[in-house]
């Protein structure tokens, strides 16, 4: 380490006269000490890796911990599981975030009814990432456009609204999978789905975890559920109760008895196929009068028990009416103002 010489300041210092060439008069050169900077090359040797176990290669362990992800939708569903989850139809990605964070085995991303495009999707599926929340999306259409865009994304599973005959479910398959198996158009090498490009092996195993979903929710898909849920590709038949309310005639009545005797008749229809057997799995929505237990009790495997928005609306307005209620009863109940003295207020 380089020292100076101290000099006193009662100490006359002249000023002095600067040449290139020649130390300075004020500072001894025996006072400086500074290490050769000026190596040689030829003692320059390359570094021994096996003294350092950092430079050393790495080495795979025989016995290698479980992938970080978890089995898919598709796989969770061969292996006999009911799977249970939400519609996200506000496009929030709060509250795709606080979802995914509850615990729903599935959540379905709604383009059909809601607000949110491709952009907006790719939000929420980013809001999902982090707790490997399985996302399915719902397309506006059946269309290529419109699948390919979606599955460009990366969701585990994508969903054909209004699909009536099996033609529409062959077409809604081929809209999903690479020429010559089907017609979708292809830029893998950069998109969301294979990881940008990095992912090598997505060309070969795109198919492997992707679950097809195509709705049946007219008169005349039910008619023709049996040979939608074989055809080759399906993963899963969703019932569409509302819709299939409208086209019988009872919009505002989807628990009236017809409704209910015709949607028992698309379901046996899936029931009849065996998805071991190139058959397909029977998904649905609970409704107000026909709750998600009931759809697990007859043979439903995905279940899709509520709506974000549904949530919401309902817990606000319990909200508003248990204050409303409060002001009309007044506040001299000591009972009451004891029981929920303790309550935190984030428990609203």
């Amino acid at each position: 380490m380089a020292t100076i010489t101290c000099i006193t300041a009662a100490a006359a210092i002249p000023t002095p006269k600067l040449s290139l060439g020649k130390p300075l008069s004020f500072v001894s050169s025996k006072s400086l000490s500074f290490p050769s900077l000026k190596p040689s090359v030829s003692s320059l040797k390359p570094l021994d890796p096996t003294k350092f176990s950092a430079l050393s290669p790495l080495k795979c362990s025989p016995n290698p911990s479980p992938s970080p992800f978890p089995p898919s939708l598709k796989s969770r569903l061969n292996n006999g599981e009911t799977l249970y989850g939400i519609f996200l139809l506000s496009f929030s990605p709060t509250l795709a975030e606080i979802v995914a964070h509850s615990g729903y085995d599935f959540v379905v991303i709604d383009m059909e009814h809601g607000p949110g495009g491709i952009n907006e999707s790719l939000q929420l599926l980013r809001a999902l990432t982090p707790t490997n929340t399985p996302a399915i999306v719902r397309l506006p259409e059946s269309s290529a456009t419109w699948a390919k865009k979606a599955l460009d994304l990366g969701p585990q599973g994508i969903m054909f609204p209004m699909i009536e005959s099996p033609k529409e479910a062959k077409k809604a398959v081929s809209y999903c999978r690479f020429p010559p198996d089907g017609i979708r158009g292809s830029a893998h090498t950069v998109v969301r789905a294979s990881n940008y490009g990095i992912n090598e092996g997505y060309l070969s195993n795109y198919m492997d975890d992707l679950l097809i979903m195509c709705q049946v929710e007219t008169e005349d898909g039910v008619k023709k559920v049996e040979e939608i849920a074989a055809i080759d590709g399906v993963d899963c038949v969703q019932m569409g109760p509302l819709d299939l309310s409208a086209s019988l005639g009872y919009l505002w009545d989807p628990g009236h008895k017809k409704v209910r005797e015709m949607l028992r008749v698309a379901e046996k229809g899936v029931l009849k196929s065996d998805p071991k057997e190139g058959g397909a799995f029977l998904a649905g929505f609970a409704m107000p009068h026909d709750p998600p237990e009931e759809l697990g009790r007859r043979g439903y495997r995905m279940v899709s028990g509520t709506v974000d928005v549904g949530l919401f609306r309902t817990a606000a307005l319990e909200d508003v009416r248990k204050f409303k209620i409060s002001l009309r009863e007044g506040s001299d109940d000591d009972d009451a103002e004891d029981k929920d003295a303790d309550e935190k207020y984030w428990s609203e």
